[in-house]
């Protein structure tokens, strides 16, 4: 047995109607067309469902049936209508706000992502300071930015971004589970101003020891390198993997502390309508094992 739409909906519109004419004119649909669809319902269920009379009306099936097609009708409109809202909502173009640490370790794996998720729209990546990212949302320049621990507001959750120890491989703590920042007394220190020297900073006051970095590096590229060639030792985030070299490794850290990544958009507008997509697919994408 195969019923289909157009049969229930030239079943339904007799029946509203009053009449196979009057539904006709009603669907945009010759008269026997309709009359074609409500007979072939009835070859299909074996049962007449209309009695052709003026006005025509339901049989006791039909009746029974009514209902249930009724109801078929409005999901079927309700389909259509997400459908239509989901090729508005999930096409354009997103110009998209980040800071360095965000783009360097996480905006490459989100294009790729988004690219094959998210087809039908363009993520234009603008990277800058967090000064920089605040001012192109409110100015207009971004439609989007992700942000690191926003205050309270409609911005919306991706992950959770765990501190790390950025160790050589040789280096004697290297394959330990978990490295307290105490344990990194001995080594140089390095940091990167830009880099959430904050939460560093905080990392070491929780652990009761003195912040007192050998070196400010500008850039993550150069820490990274520094660190490579066996001038000292750092704390990145989780986000950075992707940047570090096989000879070096992120080992978890005690005090645990993370920092939140949220996807926002400006706050005196509307928000462009792909950002909640682009934000759903992205925290699928960052919960998975890689971050």
């Amino acid at each position: 047995m195969t019923v289909n739409l157009p049969q229930l909906r030239a079943f339904v519109a007799v029946v509203e109607a009053g009449g196979f004419s009057a539904a006709a004119d009603e669907l945009g649909m010759s008269q026997s067309a309709v009359s074609h669809a409500v007979a072939s319902l009835e070859r299909e269920l074996t049962a007449p469902l209309l009695v052709r009379s003026a006005p025509a009306r339901t049989t006791a099936l039909g009746e029974r049936i009514l209902p249930h097609a009724r109801s078929a009708l409005s999901a079927s409109r309700s389909v259509e209508r997400i459908a239509a809202e989901a090729a508005e909502t999930l096409s354009g173009t997103v110009r998209l706000a980040c800071t360095p640490t965000v783009c360097q370790g996480l905006i490459p794996g989100l294009l790729r992502h988004w690219a094959e998720d998210q087809p039908g729209v363009t993520v234009r990546v603008f990277e800058g300071s967090s000064s920089e990212v605040s001012a192109w949302l409110a100015d207009g320049v971004a439609d989007a930015a992700i942000v690191i621990d926003p205050p309270p507001g409609p911005g919306i959750y991706l992950a959770e971004d765990h501190y790390r120890a950025v160790l050589p491989r040789d280096h004697p703590l290297a394959d330990e589970p978990r490295v307290h920042i105490g344990d990194l007394a001995d080594d140089r220190f390095l940091i990167s101003p830009d880099n959430c020297e904050a939460r560093i900073r905080t990392i070491h006051t929780r652990a009761g020891l003195p912040f007192a970095p050998a070196h400010r590096v500008r850039d993550l590229t150069t820490l990274i390198g520094m660190v490579q060639a066996g001038i000292g030792v750092t704390v990145l985030s989780e986000a950075s993997r992707s940047l570090l070299p096989p000879d070096l490794t992120l080992r978890p850290l005690n005090p645990d502390t993370f920092r939140t990544l949220a996807l926002t958009g400006p706050e005196s507008h509307p928000w462009h309508p792909a950002i909640p997509s682009l934000a759903e697919s992205a925290a699928g994408h960052l919960a998975r094992p890689q971050f």
